[in-house]
């Protein structure tokens, strides 16, 4: 059964994300990550994550299709104009993708190529329009595809958003200009996340919440620090600080967090960072 069929018959659904090399080294990604296959029922290919240079997303999701998985394609308006985003997601349905995650993406400042220049022509709601149209058999300027594409569209969520009003407005238009699920980031105020549910509960949205991996102190401090609606409990905080063993640690607060979302969401997301062995260690 397909990730749409799944979600749409409300079967609890897992995501794994899954980052293309810096390079054309695709095999090892692959070695990695065809384990899971049997736990993932689909895999998010990146699209060149915080503004890092890596290879286009598009193709290492091709390469999950061709050894039968099934890939969510994340595709960014950072890098493109309207021409170029439809021709690779045209593209990219021709070669067997059909789920994607459309974003606005980070800025190029913030990445391994600081001088790049920016595009963002549109953000995502205009690349969720984009998509729309051409699911439609039509093009941005409103002439006929010869066949039409059938994506299965999802976005992004922020369900610990400072404004949980504008957030849950930019959801409805979403879901208005057709997508179907939605992914968070990392989640670990499960309040929060509880209350958030109740509000998007009228516009019956498909909502796969975030697990991350917190594999050090550093970094879960910086996760706390920086990032909008990343409350990492001190209890959390506490445990990765002391742990003697960070893999074990972060597995199983990890494992924590899935089993006390699990009856609030949809799905869940996972966000190993490289630790797709751990991942995998989630279902034994």
């Amino acid at each position: 059964m397909k990730f749409r069929e799944k979600l749409e018959k409300n079967k609890f659904v897992f995501t794994l994300e899954v980052e293309p090399p810096k390079g054309v080294d695709i095999e090892s990604t692959l070695k990695e990550v065809l384990p899971l296959k049997k736990y993932i029922d689909a895999f998010n290919v990146t699209d060149m994550q915080s503004a890092n240079m890596r290879l286009s997303s598009w193709a290492l999701a091709v390469k999950l299709k061709l050894n039968n998985l099934e890939p969510i394609l994340q595709l960014t308006t950072r890098d493109r104009n309207c021409l170029a985003l439809q021709g690779d997601l045209l593209g990219s349905y021709v070669l067997g993708v059909e789920n994607l995650l459309l974003l606005t993406g980070d800025r190029p400042i913030c990445g391994d190529h600081p001088k790049a220049k920016e595009v963002f022509e549109v953000d995502s709601l205009g690349l969720i329009k984009i998509a729309s149209q051409l699911n439609s058999g039509y093009d941005l300027s409103g002439n006929p595809l010869k066949g039409k594409p059938q994506f299965y569209m999802g976005a992004a969520l922020n369900p610990m958003a400072k404004n949980v009003n504008r957030e849950l407005k930019r959801a409805e238009k979403k879901i208005k200009l057709g997508v179907s699920f939605f992914q968070t980031q990392p989640i670990f105020d499960l309040e929060r996340f509880y209350d958030f549910m109740k509000k998007i509960e009228k516009l019956k949205a498909k909502v796969i919440a975030g697990v991350i991996f917190l594999k050090s102190y550093k970094m879960a401090k910086y996760l706390n620090e920086n990032v909008e609606g990343m409350d990492i409990s001190p209890l959390y905080l506490e445990r990765i600080k002391r742990a003697k063993d960070k893999r074990e640690e972060a597995l199983r607060i990890a494992k924590e967090v899935i089993a006390n979302l699990k009856d609030i969401c949809q799905g869940i997301h996972i966000m190993p960072l490289g630790w797709y062995s751990l991942a995998r260690e989630l279902f034994l």
